[in-house]
C-alpha cells in the first residue's frame, strides 16, 4: 500500500480549511427577517408637495337677508391664486407589527391680490368688477387613522385603513368695498386600503387609497366626499433612515346648506423618513 505523499496531505488540509471558511462565512437569511425599514415602533416623515390645484367655492351666507345668491368662485380665474408647495407631516406609532396608529397634517394656504374681472357675490356681499381684492384661503387638513395589516410578509404587507379626516377651511375676501369671511368645518370618516412590496430588501413601492362619500342628507342640506390616492417609493439606507418620492391626489368636496366647495390638489412630492 502506497503511503500518501506530502503533496496529497497538504492538498487535503487546504481543502478542509477552505470548506470550513466558506461554511463560516455563509449565513442563511433567517425565516423572520423583515426588509430594511420595517423594524420600528415610531416613524415620522416630512415631505414637500408642489401641487396643481383646482379650487371653487360658493358662500351663500347672508344671501337670505340681502337677496343675493352666492357665485361659484374659481380661485385661480377670479382671485388670482397660483399653484403652491406645501409640507406634509406624518407620524405613525406601531406597537405591534400589524397595528398602526396614524396622524397626518397638511397646512394648505393660498393668497391672491387681483382685480376682479366680474361681479362676485360672496356671503351675501357684492364685490363689483374692476376693484382690487386681497383674498386668502386657509385649509388645515388632518387625518387620524388606524391601519391593520392582515397580510404581513418580509417583502411586503397589505392592510385596511379606518380614519377620520377633519377639514377646516376659511376663505376671506378684502376690498375697498367690503371684507367678508366664510368658514367650514367638516369631519368626514374614511376607509381604504394599503399595500407595500419590496422590489429589493431596501427599496419598496407603496400604494394607498382612502375615501368616503356622505350622500345627500334629508332635505339636501349636507353632503360631502373625500378621495385620497397616494403612490410612492421609498429607499431605506438603514432601518432608521430613508427617503421617499411619490404622487398624490387629494379630492375634497362639500355642500353644507347653501355653501359649496371643491378642492382638488395633485402632484409629485419628495421627502425623508426617520424611524425608531
Amino acid at each position: 500500500m502506497q503511503k500518501p505523499t506530502i503533496f496529497a496531505v497538504l492538498a487535503t488540509f487546504a481543502f478542509v480549511c477552505v470548506a470550513t471558511s466558506a461554511h463560516a462565512q455563509y449565513r442563511p437569511r433567517p425565516l423572520n427577517d423583515p426588509s430594511t425599514g420595517e423594524s420600528f415602533h415610531i416613524e415620522a416623515d416630512a415631505t414637500w408637495w408642489p401641487t396643481s390645484a383646482h379650487i371653487t367655492v360658493q358662500a351663500a351666507g347672508g344671501g337670505a337677508l340681502t337677496g343675493l345668491l352666492g357665485n361659484t368662485i374659481d380661485a385661480k380665474r377670479d382671485l388670482g391664486f397660483t399653484d403652491q408647495r406645501f409640507p406634509i407631516l406624518n407620524l405613525q406609532l406601531r406597537p405591534a407589527r400589524s397595528h398602526h396608529f396614524r396622524l397626518q397634517y397638511i397646512p394648505i394656504q393660498y393668497t391672491g391680490n387681483f382685480t376682479l374681472q366680474r361681479d362676485l357675490v360672496f356671503n351675501g356681499i357684492r364685490f363689483p368688477a374692476n376693484i382690487p381684492v386681497n383674498s386668502s384661503l386657509d385649509w388645515k387638513a388632518y387625518r387620524f387613522g388606524y391601519q391593520y395589516d392582515f397580510i404581513v410578509r418580509n417583502r411586503g404587507f397589505g392592510g385596511f385603513i379606518m380614519e377620520a379626516k377633519y377639514t377646516n377651511v376659511q376663505v376671506q375676501l378684502n376690498s375697498p368695498v367690503a371684507t367678508e369671511l366664510d368658514r367650514v368645518r367638516a369631519p368626514i370618516p374614511a376607509i381604504g386600503g394599503i399595500a407595500r412590496v419590496y422590489v429589493v430588501p431596501n427599496i419598496s413601492i407603496t400604494g394607498e387609497v382612502t375615501g368616503f362619500t356622505i350622500p345627500e342628507s334629508v332635505g339636501g342640506r349636507y353632503r360631502a366626499h373625500y378621495v385620497d390616492v397616494d403612490l410612492y417609493g421609498t429607499i431605506n439606507f438603514i432601518d432608521q433612515v430613508g427617503v421617499k418620492a411619490g404622487y398624490r391626489l387629494l379630492d375634497f368636496g362639500y355642500a353644507i346648506k347653501d355653501d359649496t366647495g371643491v378642492f382638488v390638489l395633485k402632484g409629485i412630492y419628495f421627502g425623508a423618513v426617520l424611524r425608531y
